[in-house]
């Protein structure tokens, strides 16, 4: 059986809310997705891989814009999916970057806290509500969708 997974992240990979600001968010994703088959909130002591599964399609660089094959990315994150820092020489120019400027389709991310909503949210949240959630939790916030 396959799981969708809806995670909500600060933009700042290391940044983190403080605990009531992380519950009222987390109350806030309850309401919105009260069929959910779980709801984890989670404050990781290390920046910590946020994928998107099997809907990872393709990784370009920021440097040469070239593909970066995502064998090289899931090899990484078999190494461990928590990082001290994400500095990373790309494969394809071996040029310096780091693993949140890589351009991941479909989003990809990298936090310190993270609130994920188990089977209940299949659609991408609306800009609007990803706004008021940001707001509740005193930080920008994106979305990864997870197929796994």
């Amino acid at each position: 059986m396959s799981d969708f997974v809806l995670s909500v992240i600060p933009t700042d990979p290391a940044w983190q809310p403080s605990r009531e600001a992380g519950e009222r968010m987390a109350a806030m994703l309850q309401e919105l997705a009260p069929d959910a088959d779980e709801l984890d909130v989670d404050w990781h002591e290390k920046i910590t891989a946020v994928d998107c599964g099997e809907n990872l399609e393709r990784i370009t660089c920021p440097l040469c814009h070239g593909s970066i094959d995502t064998e090289w990315y899931m090899e990484l994150l078999e190494q461990g999916d928590k990082f001290d820092h994400l500095a990373v020489t790309v494969p394809c120019c071996s040029g310096a970057s780091t693993l949140d400027a890589l351009g991941y389709e479909w989003p990809c991310g990298f936090a310190r806290f993270e609130v994920a909503v188990w089977n209940a949210l299949w659609e991408p949240l609306p800009e609007r509500t990803l706004t008021e959630l940001g707001q509740v939790l005193g930080h920008p916030v994106r979305q990864v969708l997870a197929h796994i």
